[in-house]
């Protein structure tokens, strides 16, 4: 890489032509300009300019890298314009979130999307150590956590909580369920089904409960918009966060059904500690508020 300050100093040289007029508007001595010179002819290997007198003409190598110095100034420009600017719509903002938040969240991202072209949203469903890890190490701009991660680098902010549900399809009856009803439907599993069942099943269900690798299983798919999908046809019974039940497209084809004891995950909108939010990553923040207020 050429040195930028040796690349900029050529480069107003190249401009002016004239050494003193050089160092004067770069606010420097006459014999810096020209060390500055000598030493990006080191680099590049070849010399820059051919004088006669007080005046020079550039070589061939001379014009080459008087036009990377026009470029790199550029450059930069169009940074320090677009930092400057911070436009809440145009650019990337990153966010990760479980399955079921996603669900709920992306049809809220949406009209943003659609009135912002120059706008770019990465919404990634992931496991929470792969959210944590990508927070970590700045892949993620923004995640929601189901617990706050109490780490140094990192900044939390309670959002709620959302509900684990028992969700049956829309034409059961209010009346209380066993472990038995539950069984002989079968369980649609999932990925996470599983750990929800010992979480909420053997909360309600203790003298019946048999473990989740004992569950008599209807059937099972890991895409988490799929999951409900058979129950609302009347195909057995799943678990979910009620993000996931309120995002689904046939909601009214499903019951959540109430449960003696209820159980609840927490959310926690995570970022990395001291770090400038653009005006973009704001406004995603305020649309996953908005999206996870829906849980209430």
């Amino acid at each position: 890489m050429l040195n930028a300050t040796w690349l900029e100093t050529f480069t107003t040289l190249c401009e002016t032509g004239h050494f003193t007029r050089a160092a004067e508007r770069l606010t420097m001595s006459q014999p810096g300009v020209s060390q500055h010179l000598r030493k990006l002819e080191q680099q590049v290997g070849q010399g820059l300019i051919s004088q006669q007198g007080k005046s020079f003409t550039l070589t061939a190598a001379g014009e080459a890298v008087f036009e990377l110095g026009l470029s790199r100034r550029a450059e930069e420009q169009r940074l320090r314009t677009a930092i400057e600017a911070d436009d809440p719509n145009s650019g990337p903002v990153h966010i990760a979130c479980s399955g079921s938040f996603a669900m709920l969240l992306y049809p809220v991202l949406l009209p943003w999307m659609r009135n912002a072209p120059d706008l770019k949203v990465h919404l990634e469903a992931a496991p929470q150590a792969e959210i944590l890890a990508g927070l970590l190490e700045g892949r993620f701009d923004l995640g929601v956590l189901g617990a706050d991660p109490d780490h140094a680098r990192l900044e939390a902010q309670h959002l709620g909580r959302e509900e684990l549900c028992l969700v049956l399809p829309a034409d059961v009856a209010d009346t209380p369920v066993s472990f038995a009803d539950l069984e002989a439907r079968g369980f649609i599993a999932h990925p996470d089904g599983y750990g929800y069942a010992d979480d909420l099943l053997r909360l309600n269900f203790p003298d019946d409960y048999p473990g989740a690798d004992r569950l008599s299983v209807r059937g099972s798919v890991n895409q988490i918009g799929q999951i409900p999908a058979a129950v609302a046809r009347g195909i057995g019974y799943t678990l979910l966060p009620r993000s996931g039940v309120e995002a689904f497209a046939e909601r009214d084809s499903l019951s959540v059904v109430p449960l003696p004891k209820r159980r609840w995950h927490e959310l926690w909108l995570v970022v990395r500690r001291g770090r400038r939010l653009s005006a973009r990553v704001c406004y995603a923040r305020e649309t996953i508020e908005t999206a996870a207020g829906q849980l209430r």
